[in-house]
Order: structure tokens, then sequence, then C-alpha cells
């Protein structure tokens, strides 16, 4: 059986028909693949802006005609270049697992000290939920103090997007990471050139991956949308087995958000909808067209949460109620630390990138860093050889800004079990060293070092009375156990991550919020409004 795939003529776009078309091989030996690329009426028009142009599908409405008349089987789509509306003829019946959902921002080296003295970034950036969304956090996490960022259009695919960065006077470029990871794991030869012109331009750049919660996606973001005739029922068939169930749910779930609020890439809203074995979260921010704030981030969990309790048994009411320690520094000399773990390019001038593989990782690794909390870096570390910083969360990331270190990223308060997924981006294998207190938790995963020690306050802790306990950290449970043995009896909250890892290792099976604020808000039958 011959099957006739379509996409773009983009790089991108027959990346993912190439993915697509392995996929549904693998799976049916007997078929044969053809591929049929075509510009589409966004391909043609260069000049407007997206959110401008009035038609609705700019990238995928041209291949509507071209299903319904047979002349192609099915057509591979970035979902959400798609129209929000349903097609009464055609429909979206298979997607690949997700690729990542953030966005990337671009900054190259050579800009960074203009910005610095100016105070003043110009974005690039075709989206106006990025420029909405981005504005207050970039200001927050930049690592100089910027009094005005000005987000400006760019039109073209995402090679060219680069380009335009490196060859302008402009200081950074936001891209959907999706995107420039499937262009450097590509393994088809014909895009070698473009992978050694997009490695050459992530050299000359430093670089953040911007997390949802602060950045929501696009809906469908990262999501391929295989759309074929409804009349195809051989077709549907065939695609079947090929379907991502958990990324078309979520993503089905994101664009009907952005349907509640009338859809359109014009809008300045994101979604993401992320699976976790805790539960379902669901992170929306941005602007309507009627002028609402939109900022929330709800947790629907995996299992059934208790009857709300009296505030009187809840504890703690205020999180400064767990101050039980002082934090003692461990006095490590920055340049022997560095080769006491035997990272020599820490302690040196930083190396050059490692050559990347056919699949856009190289053959040896990075070591990265990996900071718990702000405090866990010292001082008077100088780090301006490491190549990658990422922080536990958002709180941790400004903080380490304001003392003047580029941040790459974070796990979003989620846990170390949150991948980065940067290996395909820095080209190389990454190896973690986690900064953190003497007895912080380790899976084995990622190399731990202490550089501070948790020393308890000449205070006993009563906790008598209280049933329903919230712990921000694992240290604060087992501190509190070891002088009231009956809180196993007890019922416990925590947010995802280590916390939740230390209280299962004691025994006990946590319910999971986000935050304390959360389970304030959720738990307390008599909180106040």
């Amino acid at each position: 059986m011959r099957v006739t795939i379509a996409s773009r003529r983009s790089d991108l776009a027959r990346i993912q028909a190439y993915q697509v078309g392995d996929t549904l091989r693998a799976t049916h030996s007997h078929i044969e693949i053809n591929y049929s690329f075509h510009e589409s009426l966004g391909d043609k028009n260069q000049t407007d802006p997206l959110w401008q142009m009035p038609e609705k599908g700019v990238f995928t409405q041209d291949f509507r005609e071209g299903l319904l008349n047979g002349e192609f089987d099915l057509v591979v789509h970035s979902w959400k270049d798609l129209a929000i509306e349903n097609d009464p003829e055609t429909e979206v019946i298979a997607t690949l697992p997700r690729a990542d959902a953030r966005d990337l921002l671009l900054a190259p080296r050579s800009r960074w000290s203009e910005v610095e003295r100016t105070g003043v970034m110009t974005i690039l950036t075709s989206s106006p939920r990025r420029a909405h969304n981005l504005d207050s956090f970039l200001r927050a996490v930049l690592p100089a103090k910027i009094t005005k960022l000005d987000f400006t259009n760019v039109r073209g695919n995402v090679p060219t997007r680069v380009r335009k960065l490196i060859q302008s006077d402009v200081d950074g470029l936001i891209v959907a990471k999706a995107a420039i990871d499937r262009l450097l794991e590509a393994p088809q030869s014909e895009l070698a050139a473009t992978q050694k012109e997009l490695r050459e331009a992530l050299s000359q750049c430093r670089w953040m991956v911007l997390p949802l919660r602060e950045n929501p996606s696009a809906p469908a973001q990262g999501a391929l949308a295989v759309e074929i005739s409804r009349e195809r029922a051989d077709i549907r068939e065939l695609l079947t087995p090929l379907n991502c169930s958990e990324t078309f749910s979520a993503v089905l779930s994101e664009r009907e958000i952005l349907r509640s609020y009338g859809g359109g890439c014009h809008q300045k809203i994101g979604a993401s909808v992320l699976r976790r074995p805790f539960g379902e979260i669901t992170q929306l921010r941005g602007l309507t067209d009627g002028g609402e704030l939109l900022d929330r981030c709800s947790l629907v969990p995996a299992k059934p949460r208790p009857p709300k309790v009296s505030k009187d048994e809840m504890w703690p009411l205020d999180p400064s109620e767990a101050d039980w320690f002082v934090r003692e520094i461990i006095q490590i000399d920055s340049l022997s630390f560095w080769e006491r773990v035997g990272v020599r390019e820490l302690a040196d001038a930083p190396t050059p990138s490692p050559k990347p593989s056919p699949k856009g990782r190289g053959s040896e690794s990075q070591t990265a860093l990996w900071i718990a909390k702000a405090d866990a870096l010292p001082d008077h570390w100088n780090i301006e050889g490491v190549k990658t910083v990422w922080a536990s969360g958002v709180q941790t990331w400004k903080r380490l800004a304001r003392r003047g270190v580029w941040v790459n990223g974070c796990a979003e308060s989620l846990g170390e079990q949150e991948s980065p997924r940067i290996e395909t981006l820095v080209g190389a294998q990454v190896d973690w060293l986690k900064l953190t207190h003497e007895s912080g938790y380790t899976d084995g995963e990622i190399k731990a070092l202490a550089t501070y020690r948790l020393v308890p306050k000449d205070e006993a802790v009563d906790l008598s009375g209280k049933k329903y306990f919230f712990w921000k950290s694992g240290s604060s449970f087992e501190y509190a156990l070891s002088q009231n043995s009956w809180l196993k009896d007890m019922t416990h909250f925590c947010g995802p991550g280590n916390t939740q890892r230390i209280l299962e290792r004691n025994g006990i099976e946590p319910h999971v919020f986000l935050d304390h604020a959360q389970w304030l808000e959720e738990m307390c039958q008599n909180r106040e409004r």
C-alpha cells in the first residue's frame, strides 16, 4: 500500500513529516511512503505579522483541498498552527509523543555588554503571547537591570529567524525549543548545512529555557497533528496505532481553553497541560481581548483529596513557622572545589563546545550546576566558566539573577526528577552537580556537593493539637518527626519532588499540592477570603 504524506516545505515541516512517515513504516512494514511538500499562504506572505493576518490556519488551510480530492492521504502539521475551530470534513486523527513545549530565549554574547550598559533589550518574536507574558518575567531573571524590553516582530522559518538574530543589531530571539531540538536531532543528511549553521549560532549565544508556569506555551506547541479526510476510514485504521493518547488529550484540553477565550494567534494567552504521576497541572497566563488578566496554575490530583478541615488543626498557616534551622556555610575554596571534582574547564577558561553527533549531541559530557537553593551557591564563587546553571524553581532563579548569575532554566518547583531536556541544545551529555545542604536528598542520579549545613535552633518543636501538615522541605519533616513520633499517624501534604520522596521514604503517602498557598486555599474550611 502506498501512502502520500503532505507538509510544508520548510526544513522543520519536512522533519516532522519524516517522523510520522518513519513511525508509520515501523508500525506497518508493508507501507510505501511518498512525500508531497508545498508552500502555504503563511510561507508566501513573509511581511505581515501573523497575528495581523486575517486568514485562519495560514500555514494549514491550503492543504485542505488536497486531502479532500485525494491528492495526498494525510497532512502533518505543527498542531499549534491549526485553526482552533474543527473542520467538518477533515479531522486530526493522531499525534506522536510531544516534544518540549517550552520557549527558548537566545541572546548573542556580543550584545550583552550593551544591554547591561543601557538597560534596554530588543527581542525578536512574532507572538503577542510571548511579549505579554515575558515582559515582567525576563526583567526579574535576566542578570542585569532591565528598564525596557522591546519586542520586535520577526517572520521566517526557524533558521531564518536565528540568522536574523546573529546578523542584526538585536539582543535576543524567542523561539519554540521543540523546533530547535527537532532541527538539531534530524538524521537526514539534507539538513547537515542547516544543523551546522544552527550550531555555530548557538555557540555565539547565551540561552534560557523559559518556564511554563511563567510563560505557558501556545496551545499544542511541540505537538504534531496528523490530519485526514473524515471519509478515509482506511487511513484512520492505519494511523490509530501511532497515536500518543496522553499528548492528544493534553492538546485538546489546551485548545479548548484557548477556544473559550475566542481563539486565534492574536491572543495574548498561553495554556499548558502537564500530566504527572501525582496529577494533571494546568497553567494559564495572559491577557484576553476584553482586558482580563489570566494567571492561574491548578492541579487535578491523581488521588482523592481529604475533606476540608478546620484551620485550628492545620500546620503551618504561615510557612515561617517551620523555620527551625540556621544555615552554616561549609568553607570550600572555589578553585580547589572545581579541581576536586575534576572539572578543570570550570577552574580555567571555558572549553570549546564539543562537536555534535549526527543526532545533535556530542560524544563528550558537560558538567552543569543544579542549584537547590540560592544560598547553596557561595557568594565568593566565580562560576563564569560554567556553561549551564539550573535552578530548582523560579524564586531561586530570581535570587541568583540578582547576584549576577545567568541561569539557563529551572525545574519549576516540580523536583529534580523533572528532566531539563537540554542535551540536544548543549550538544553534549550533561553531568549534573547539585549544590545543596549536608543532608540534602539525592536519589543517586545527580552527584551532590554540600555547601552548607542545617543547624537546628535551640528550641523544641511543639505540634500538639495539629493533624494536617504541609511540608516545604523533607529536612523539616524529619526533624519534626524525630521529636514527635506520632506524626506518622497524621495526614501529610507537600509539593512535588524531593520532599514527597522523603515522606514516602518514611512510610507516608502524602497528598501533593503545587504549593502551600494552594493547600490553604483548598483544604481550609474556614479560610478567610
